[in-house]
């Protein structure tokens, strides 16, 4: 049947981005933007006096001024990491900078200053803004609960932090509120959420001898909880722990660049030496041999090949965030690109955590639009996720039912013309039949059933199949939701290796495992219990909308606006890129071989070194920035929800 409420999101609420400061409020708050912009902006006034013939001295001071606002905070870095017995292109720059001002070339050396100081600030710039709109996504297991105290005189109840409470304790967890700790239900029933923590879709019945976890939600009951863990020690502090875990092990990976930088500034130096000493010995004269030193430490310098690297990588992040992907590093983008296995979370990611309802089977003679809108009118008070997903199927036109009220840890009744109608979730599991079974009771009797699945997003099974294509391993499935649906969702998905009832070790383990036998992976996730997988991996990508505070801040990036197809067109863009820097260091060696051989073979003038080093500089990062373009990202097209929804009666073929 038609279903005009199916063009509502099936899943409402969650972050939504807030815009973050403007460009030029957050550049202004950086150091290396405000130092180099003051750099560039002396530079800008030296220059035109030089070229109009202001007296040297005039000029000569400001490109100094210009030398000492952007060229500071390098040297500053390149010293300490030399007393580190480091020796990194920041150092490298200043003294050719330095070097070139020496011989009478100050402009060429405010020219290098301004370019390297120019590229740190769009480095941090970027990583800032990147920042600004992660925390502005970014509130996990609660801070308080209300410590029950019983004696001869009754109850007491004290609000107290939920690091205070001790093993036995006793916690009163209200309808709605998040469960503070590890513990066992002693009273009460509810239903309680824990799709973030353990993966399952749907609110799961808790009563006296069930355990509860902290930081899950408690549904419409109230739920009386002895504490069995101290928080140090609950699954969200064990989860915490193992992110940090892996974090410090991902800390140390590092873009190709810098992996080579050291050896070839020390390579550069050495040279340069070697240049300078070799023509002293032949009997040229210091000036000369001086000279052609320096010359060589500008067109040695590796300048152009840091700018083969950072531009095309920022400016891909800066395309990817137009698109609804916040990738946190440069370091991140080029990892992405290096993915060989994509491994999917269920719940919240592949499906939208919340459930539509599949199908309608009558028990008796009344149509299966009859049943629905008995459960509709029932349900349209309740805010637990079924009886949504139930009202959103109806017919606008179903009326209320009047005296409503919610059974905890069942469902929820109400009068509809006279008739008592119960909307209850069946006890036990059906034989051969995926998803949640609800059953629709009036006075009493059956009158049908309605099955309900976690809703799977529109673009998931077109996500997996881009994926699968551009990537060398199988697209997996990492889950903490049962064999059955688990299997169900792989089928409708495409995905062939499955692996369920997964606790968040587990997943890590799996990832870890893979990642040891030299697959990088790329996992995305959206729950607590994705975190360590997330920070094991390569790569971790959480869901933005619904994604925990603890999946958001341990995610390498971050989905905006939770859309799949997003996942293969950032993987291809992180390629695209990478292709980019090949590029760039293709043109950047080669610059620097001709010129370098031409110094050694020949005389190389100072002014044209000068030129084709900045030249080629120039242009490896302009060839970078074109991958802001809109060309550079590959959307394939989203298919919509569909405007129908599955209402069979019963002897039609039941949903499998």
């Amino acid at each position: 049947m038609t279903n005009t409420l199916l063009d509502a999101p099936i899943r409402t609420g969650g972050r939504v981005l807030a815009k973050p400061p403007s460009i030029f409020r957050t550049g202004s708050c950086l150091p290396e933007v405000r130092w180099a912009g003051l750099a560039l902006l002396l530079f800008l006034i030296a220059w035109p006096l030089q070229l109009a013939g202001a007296p040297a001295p005039v000029w000569w001071t400001i490109y100094l001024a210009c030398y000492l606002a952007g060229g500071w905070e390098p040297a500053w870095a390149g010293i300490s990491a030399l007393r580190a017995k480091v020796l990194d292109v920041d150092l490298l720059m200043i003294v050719a900078a330095i070097a070139s001002a020496s011989i009478g070339q100050v402009f060429d050396g405010a020219l290098l200053i301004v370019i390297f100081a120019t590229s740190g600030a769009i480095e941090a710039l970027v990583t800032q803004r990147t920042a600004d709109s992660v925390s502005s996504l970014l509130s996990l297991a609660p801070e308080q609960a209300s410590r029950l105290t019983r004696s001869a005189t009754g109850n007491d109840l004290v609000i107290v932090d939920t690091a205070d409470l001790r093993i036995g304790d006793l916690i009163l967890v209200r309808p709605g509120e998040r469960i503070g700790g590890d513990g066992i239900v002693i009273e009460g029933i509810s239903e309680v959420d824990q799709a973030a923590m353990t993966g399952e879709s749907v609110p799961v019945r808790r009563g006296p001898g069930h355990n509860v976890l902290s930081g899950t939600v408690n549904g419409t009951g109230a739920l009386t909880v002895q504490i069995t863990s101290p928080a140090s020690e609950s699954v969200i502090a064990r989860m915490v722990s193992l992110v940090a875990e892996a974090s410090e092990t991902k800390s140390t990976r590092a873009l190709f660049v810098e992996k080579v930088e050291q050896r070839y500034s020390l390579g550069v130096v050495i040279a340069t030496l070697v240049v300078f000493a070799l023509p002293l010995l032949f009997g040229e004269d210091f000036r000369g041999a001086l000279l052609r030193a320096i010359t060589f430490m500008i067109v040695a310098s590796p300048c152009a090949v840091v700018l083969s690297t950072m531009p095309p990588l920022l400016a891909a992040i800066a395309n990817a965030a137009r698109h609804g992907i916040l990738v946190k590093s440069a370091t991140v983008m080029e990892a992405i690109g290096r993915t060989q296995l994509v491994a999917f979370d269920k719940t919240g990611t592949l499906t939208e955590g919340a459930p539509i309802l599949v199908e309608v089977s009558p028990a008796t003679e009344r149509s299966a639009q009859a049943v629905l809108n008995l459960a509709a009118a029932v349900e349209h008070h309740s805010e637990h996720p079924l009886g949504r997903a139930v009202v959103r199927a109806a017919e606008t036109t179903v009326t209320p039912a009047s005296d409503f009220r919610a059974i905890p840890g069942q469902g929820v009744q109400g009068s509809v013309d006279g008739q008592v109608v119960r909307v209850v979730q069946a006890r036990g599991e059906r034989t051969g039949t995926i998803g949640t079974v609800v059953e629709v009771m009036v006075d009493g009797q059956l009158a049908g059933t309605l099955t309900l699945e976690d809703a799977l997003r529109p673009d998931a099974a077109i996500a997996v199949a881009r994926t699968a294509a551009i990537t060398q391993h199988p697209v997996h499935l990492l889950t903490g939701d049962n064999q059955r649906t688990a299997a169900d969702i792989a089928a409708r998905t495409g995905i062939t290796e499955v692996r369920s009832r997964l606790i968040p070790e587990d997943k890590a383990a799996i990832v870890r495992r893979l990642e040891g036998d030299g697959i990088p992976v790329l996992i995305i996730g959206d729950g607590v219990n994705d975190a360590p997988a997330l920070a094991s991996a390569s790569v971790g990508i959480a869901m933005g909308r619904h994604g925990s505070d603890l999946a958001l801040e341990t995610a390498d990036a971050v989905i905006i606006r939770d859309e799949l197809a997003a996942i293969p067109s950032v993987i291809e863009l992180s390629r695209k890129a990478h292709r980019f820097v090949v590029a760039n260091l293709v043109i950047a060696g080669t610059f620097i071989a001709v010129l370098v051989t031409w110094d050694l073979i020949s005389t190389l003038p100072l002014p044209l070194a000068v030129a084709g080093h900045e030249g080629s500089t120039v242009i490896v990062a302009l060839n970078g920035l074109r991958l802001l373009g809109t060309k550079a990202w590959r959307q394939a097209p989203t298919p919509s929800r569909p405007l129908e929804q599955m209402v069979t009666a019963p002897e039609d073929t039941p949903h499998a």
